[in-house]
């Protein structure tokens, strides 16, 4: 509630000169607000570009110390693994995903034989990288089954927290599969492997270049709004979150980021739950594309980040995370 009016009361005498904008900020972005996705290839030797994400690039597993060098440097808490499987790995049933020598796996021990805990390794659980089809779950009947894909994705976090990952990321959107991985890492005493859950994943057209870096687009021949949610709802985000906490959730995940501010709002103040926005690369391409054709300036990526932290959220999984972190310690 503003307290006076014009003429005494002028609010842009406090905009006037840097030094008061700065004292009078709100909100403020730094390293520890990011989270770096890192993409994954088979091979030796290689960072492969990704056409689609200009600046993205997939690393083989020897090479990975040239992008995880430079986020502990820069003081990026955590990484996030995505890999892209060779399509002669794939089938129906995404059986390389419980491969104790997949690139994810091979990722985690080189990251925590190198770094130790300098730096968090945070996991994605599902299957779209590893089945024939380009879904998150196994098919029967040409239906997404719930049930038999969490067992599959029990398997999949057992052996990555046994491989050394810290933050197991379930981003499936089975019902169930939070309670079901907690009540599982608690049996085999992962008591302290925390679970960030994608809780509320809409059923987005901003993922296409995430497909191209992961290699799903091309096996993927129909959508995921049987098990996505609806970009329509936002009551339904609020069930779909109260469950996730209920079954043992740590954190929450809201994707994609930007078209779903309301969202990330309205959880961060009902839940008081940790809350993290992924940047979803269709917003990273669009940004990258405009800031090229000089349609925006590169401004525009940190009041996008800035929106995200205004909404309330405590993290953001961002591709732009090493350029703005290095700019923000160059200011």
């Amino acid at each position: 509630m503003i307290t006076g009016k014009y003429p005494s009361l002028r609010l842009r005498r406090t905009r006037k000169q840097s030094w008061s904008r700065r004292l009078i900020q709100e909100n403020t972005l730094t390293a520890n607000d990011f989270i770096l996705p890192v993409f994954l290839i088979d091979g030796s030797n290689k960072k492969e570009s990704i056409t689609t994400m200009p600046g993205v690039y997939r690393y083989t597993v020897n090479r990975l110390s040239q992008i995880i060098d430079k986020a502990l440097k820069i003081g990026i808490p955590m990484v996030a693994l995505f890999p892209k499987t060779k399509n002669s790995l794939k089938n129906e049933i995404g059986s390389e995903s419980l491969n104790e020598n997949n690139l994810v796996c091979k990722a985690i021990l080189e990251i925590k034989k190198k770094y130790k805990n300098q730096i968090g390794i945070m996991c994605d659980v599902a299957l779209d990288p590893y089945t024939s089809h380009g879904h998150d779950g196994l098919i029967k009947s040409n239906q997404i089954i719930n049930d038999e894909t969490i067992e599959v994705l029990i398997n999949q976090s057992l052996l990555q927290a046994e491989m050394g990952c810290d933050v197991l990321a379930p981003s499936d959107m089975m019902d169930g599969r939070i309670g079901k991985i907690r009540k599982a890492l608690d049996k085999s005493n992962y008591q302290d492997v925390q679970i960030l859950s994608y809780a509320a994943k809409y059923a987005s057209s901003f993922y296409g270049p995430f497909r191209d870096a992961v290699g799903s687009k091309i096996n993927l021949k129909s959508d995921k709004k049987t098990y996505q949610m609806d970009f329509r709802n936002s009551n339904e985000a609020f069930r779909e979150i109260a469950l996730d906490i209920k079954e043992g959730a740590d954190i929450v995940m809201i994707k994609p980021g930007l078209p779903y501010l309301d969202i990330i709002k309205s959880i961060k103040d009902n839940f008081k739950i940790p809350v993290f926005a992924y940047q979803v690369s269709g917003e990273y391409s669009m940004l990258k594309y405009g800031i090229k054709k000089k349609l925006i300036n590169e401004e525009a990526i940190f009041e996008s980040l800035m929106a995200f932290k205004r909404a309330g959220a405590s993290a953001i999984v961002t591709y732009f995370a090493l350029e703005i972190a290095n700019k923000i310690k160059k200011s």
